[in-house]
């Protein structure tokens, strides 16, 4: 047989098949024969979602399974066509602000979604955030993406902070975002600074010595672990209240004092 007449008989085998054939074609490679595959009226949605799992699957397949109302009406179909890293911007896009909230936070901690699809996740998260009752924002404080972890922890809920604090994603960078922002709500400061992992962080601890709501004894304990530079660049802050700024100069004084011995013994 021609080589073109057995793929023309192969593609219609792919409009027809049934059972355990159509399952082993959805595995194949052939764009030519996923595209009959497409035609095939037993495909339906668990199927879609199996080919959809490939991270092989060309973007135009994805894009021809996009254009079939009835499968992109399954939320689990729409999920995956949304997170495929070979599905075009501007059709993951417009998917992305379709997801319901927990899918939102799977597209954000998926490691092959383009940044850009995880940002604009993020982003309709955040929109949310205002409506969302408690149990969804501790379930968020567990799981979510560090920029959620951060924004949960700046709206200052007692039972959230801590759960996002312990967030397995939340950075030490974001996390002194949230610090230098302007005003937190009262406990937040204090809460980081109690932490037994962040509360040892050299970033976090400049960041809460310039945060007003941090407790002065934490303050305080924090000092004769930072350098000689940061206290100077600290000291001169006319943001710091001057009672710290005072204790900010003692300790450079006393560094100074130590040092001035330690070369007079020598």
């Amino acid at each position: 047989m021609p080589r073109d007449s057995a793929r023309a008989a192969r593609a219609e085998e792919a409009r027809r098949a049934t059972g355990e054939e159509l399952l082993a074609l959805v595995h194949d490679a052939d764009e030519e024969m996923l595209d009959a595959l497409l035609e095939n009226p037993a495909l339906n949605d668990s199927h879609v979602v199996l080919l959809l799992e490939r991270k092989s699957l060309p973007g135009a397949v994805i894009e021809r399974i996009a254009q079939r109302r009835e499968w992109m009406s399954s939320n689990p179909v729409r999920l995956r066509v949304a997170l495929h890293p070979r599905t075009p911007r501007l059709l993951a896009m417009p998917l992305v602000r379709q997801l319901h909230l927990f899918d939102l936070v799977n597209t954000c901690l998926q490691p092959s979604v383009p940044n850009e699809v995880k940002r604009l996740a993020e982003e309709q998260i955040f929109g949310k955030l205002a409506q969302l009752a408690l149990g969804q924002k501790l379930t968020l404080a567990r799981r979510g993406p560090a920029r959620v972890a951060g924004a949960l922890i700046a709206e200052g809920h007692a039972q959230v902070v801590p759960l996002a604090l312990e967030n397995p994603y939340l950075t030490e960078a974001q996390l002194v975002r949230v610090l230098a922002q302007g005003e937190l709500p009262e406990g937040v400061a204090a809460a980081v600074a109690q932490h037994r992992k962040w509360s040892l962080q050299y970033n976090v601890r400049i960041a809460l010595v310039r945060n007003p709501g941090t407790p002065l004894a934490r303050v305080l304990s924090f000092l004769p672990d930072l350098t000689m530079r940061d206290l100077a660049d600290l000291s001169a802050l006319s943001t710091l209240p001057p009672s710290l700024r005072e204790y900010l100069r003692h300790e450079i004084a006393v560094r100074e004092r130590r040092r001035m011995r330690a070369e007079g013994a020598e």
